[in-house]
């Protein structure tokens, strides 16, 4: 007996007409098959997925010839319920195995829909992850910035006091030559300042990142986890977290430094004026080189938090992500970057104030690092967020990671384990928040089937 039997067939008269099937919510039921392909068996009566075959004898009711018109076809001048074919668009929802794209209507259980994202998506999942779990993201970020703070201040004032600066007094001439051998001083103490202060920003916001991501992970799927529990996360990763942000950071200074290099060693030979104006293109396509590393390696906080990546494989892991995606990711990192220094100049301003009414001293530099941990406590965790978004957005363009947290939000499948769960040593949050997050290279990201 095959599964759709002749037209001319003769029922048995016994036999009750099955009724319509309807692809559950979203058409993303687990049980429909990919775009494009036949369900395992045919049934004659044109149901899409339901497995069943007809009753024994009973007219196929999609084929032509009979009495009824089927379920993909128009009859009594009324259009069919949907279009024949699991490749094609049916009741008005998106064919089953495809995923809605931007604009379209998606699953949100949390700070995000789970579809490709825009930009204001991304920066509205960043400040929506903060409300939802404030005590957890803001905490972290107060101890993180109020570490970063005082050892920034403490290598400043070590640095002034080495240098035995003598500052004019107001009024007071300098000669010539006193005025070189201060402007030298400055230099002398600006420049190594300036370099451990970049040096000190860039590994603050890449722990920060990577403190923030399983909270930010979690909050995609809208659950909680407390700072604690981030922690012991993101603990064990981050010998591995700072040597890949370290070369990471050494990648993208890398063409600047080699610039530099060369315009001291053309200053040192007395080189020609001709020579300068073509330091001057060299300097641009280093800064291009800078730029275009930096963006191309942005990602690689959350791929060594989440996907449990060595150094060199997350640093290739992010390149892979953001390939044919430079411009995308390179403009909402600038934008959130100007966000974070706009509102970060404008909550530190205050204290700014109160430092120079102060004047010199012990008092004016307490304030300052106030000042700096208040703002950075308030704008740091959005560039973090950023980061971990457009990282979840990749994936979601390049892998179909949202499939794979609808089941994990939808069905208490993967990604739903509760700290503790899991066998012992898989973490506190077991072995099923791994597998959400698991590349394609190590196993399935997404649900079986997609």
């Amino acid at each position: 007996m095959t599964d759709s039997p002749p037209s001319d067939g003769r029922g048995d008269g016994q036999a009750q007409r099955p009724q319509p099937w309807f692809p559950p919510g979203g058409g993303y039921g687990p049980g429909s098959p990919p775009a494009g392909e036949a369900p395992a068996s045919q049934p004659g009566n044109g149901q899409p997925g339901n497995g069943q075959p007809d009753p024994p004898g009973w007219p196929g009711w999609s084929q032509p010839g009979t009495s009824q018109p089927g379920y993909g076809q128009q009859g009594y001048g009324q259009q069919g319920y949907g279009q024949p074919g699991y490749g094609q668009q049916g009741y008005g929802q998106p064919p089953p195995g495809q995923r809605p794209r931007y604009g379209e209507a998606a699953p949100k259980p949390g700070v995000i829909p789970l579809r490709p994202l825009g930009v204001g998506e991304i920066l509205d999942g960043a400040f929506a992850s903060i409300r939802r779990n404030p005590k957890a993201i803001l905490g972290l970020a107060a101890v993180v910035m109020t570490i970063s703070a005082i050892i920034s201040a403490t290598i400043t004032q070590t640095l002034l006091s080495a240098a035995s600066l003598n500052l004019p007094s107001p009024g007071q001439q300098l000669t010539p030559a006193q005025a070189t051998h201060l402007v030298g001083r400055l230099v002398a103490v600006a420049l190594p300042a300036f370099g451990l202060t970049v040096l000190l920003t860039y590994i603050v916001q890449a722990v920060l990142a990577g403190l923030l991501a399983p909270i930010i992970a979690r909050g995609v799927g809208g659950q909680q986890i407390s700072a604690a529990d981030a922690w012991r996360v993101t603990r064990p990763r981050l010998p591995s977290l700072l040597l890949a942000t370290l070369l990471g950071l050494l990648a993208g200074l890398g063409p600047l430094l080699i610039f530099g290099l060369i315009v001291g060693a053309a200053a040192l030979a007395g080189a020609p004026a001709g020579v300068y104006a073509i330091l001057v293109v060299l300097g641009l396509a280093a800064l291009v080189l800078s730029i275009w590393f930096s963006t191309m390696l942005s990602l690689v906080t959350p791929v060594v938090v989440l996907e449990n990546a060595s150094p060199t494989q997350a640093l290739a892991r992010s390149w892979r992500l953001v390939t044919r995606s430079f411009w995308r990711v390179f403009g909402i990192t600038l934008l959130a970057v100007l966000i974070v220094a706009i509102a970060g100049g404008i909550l530190q301003l205050p204290f700014t104030v109160l430092g120079a009414v102060a004047g010199s001293g012990i008092g004016r530099t307490v304030i300052i690092v106030i000042g700096t941990i208040a703002a950075g406590t308030v704008t740091r965790p959005i560039t973090a967020g950023v980061t971990v978004l457009l990282y979840v957005d990749m994936r979601m363009r390049k892998e179909g990671l949202d499939l794979a947290l609808r089941t994990a939000s939808g069905t208490g499948q993967p990604g739903t384990g509760q700290p503790g769960s899991g066998p012992p040593g898989s973490g506190p949050f077991g072995d099923d928040f791994a597998t959400v997050w698991r590349p394609p290279s190590a196993g399935p990201a997404a649900a079986p089937g997609t």
